[in-house]
């Protein structure tokens, strides 16, 4: 079992304290949390795209090649690249090179993204939603698969043998499909043979076994090699020496971005039982101590049988030294007890 740290780069202001830090100093922060998570040795850092005021990172790919001159061994990846608004050939140099640089550490999580604002910051039409994703994934992996390419679609200029550079170090990049729940993305995903990540955010994280299982039926039923198979869960999380202090530490960065979060598109606004049914064992977020959060990453791997999990720390702009601790802590202690159990 893989354990990992994903981030946006959340720029909030504190609302603990009401201190807002800069783009400048949030990426500095980033760089040095990946480089902690290497030293430690956590097996994955994934940053995610997002063109809103409060996220600091837009161009996942320079930032993580900035990360890959500081770390060794640590995988560096996109959380996601929403491929429906991108060049695909553009983002398989940008990943391809990234690969080059950390010496084949790179990883492409493809998705269609949590929010929609790059759709008309380039030029895309939100009608086109699932073909947009659909044409742009059977391109990248049409690269992948050749570094010459002949392609035609709807949404871009065709291609005639065009010759696409760099490749990565071992000939193809690590292509993942991020999704959020959606069945046809687990049935495509298995089909095409590419690892999947399931992003759990709420509810009961058991609720995507079947998603899972679904995922290996679809590449079972396309002859695919169930031992190669790979799936990630990736959800919030934060990780304290006492389990109470920090759930109560999280609780309000959770909420903060989670009002936001539910104003905008129109969701019931959670409170405080919420937050406590969500950090209960059964629950979405893995908030409390190392032996509590070890226990449940291993009581989901029972029902999803998932290879990696990793958690988003620093909802709001959680504070570097609360950040650096629970990073601390879950490469130092949650990761060897998961090691120890995980089948």
């Amino acid at each position: 079992m893989e354990l990992g740290i994903y981030s946006f780069g959340d720029i909030h202001a504190d609302p603990v304290t009401g201190e807002r830090i800069s783009p400048r100093q949030q990426l500095a922060n980033t760089l040095e949390r990946i480089r902690l998570a290497d030293e430690l040795g956590l097996h994955s850092f994934g940053l995610g795209e997002h063109h809103r005021p409060e996220y600091a990172i837009s161009a996942p790919a320079t930032v993580l090649a900035a990360a890959a001159g500081i770390t060794r061994s640590i995988r560096l990846g996109s959380a996601v690249t929403v491929l429906s608004t991108e060049d695909p050939v553009r983002v398989y140099q940008q990943f391809a090179t990234l690969d080059l640089l950390t010496g084949g550490r790179a990883e492409l999580m493809a998705g269609r993204g949590s929010f929609i604002e790059s759709f008309p910051l380039f030029g895309a039409r939100l009608e086109d939603y699932d073909a947009l994703y659909e044409e742009k994934l059977e391109l990248l992996l049409a690269i992948d698969a050749n570094e010459t390419v002949t392609w035609s679609g709807r949404f871009r200029p065709p291609l005639t043998n065009a010759l696409v550079l760099p490749r990565p170090t071992s000939g193809h990049l690590d292509i993942w499909v991020a999704t959020g729940g959606n069945p046809q993305s687990s049935v495509r995903a298995g089909s095409l043979g590419l690892p999947v990540s399931y992003a759990i955010i709420g509810g009961l994280p058991e609720r995507f076994a079947p998603l899972a299982e679904l995922y290996r039926e679809a590449a079972a039923e396309h002859g695919r090699d169930a031992n190669a198979l790979r799936v990630a869960v990736a959800g919030p999380g934060f990780i304290g020496r006492d389990s109470r202090k920090a759930k109560e530490a999280f609780y309000p960065y959770w909420i903060d971005s989670m009002r936001r979060i539910s104003a905008e598109r129109g969701f019931p606004t959670p409170n405080r039982i919420t937050y406590d049914q969500m950090t209960a064992p059964r629950g979405a977020i893995l908030a409390g101590s190392p032996n509590e959060v070890a226990d449940r990453i291993l009581a989901l791997q029972e029902r999803m049988g998932h290879t990696r999990h990793t958690l988003q720390m620093d909802w709001s702009g959680v504070p570097q030294p609360l950040m650096m601790e629970s990073i601390e802590l879950f490469a130092t202690e949650v990761l060897p007890q998961v090691a120890r159990h995980a089948g």
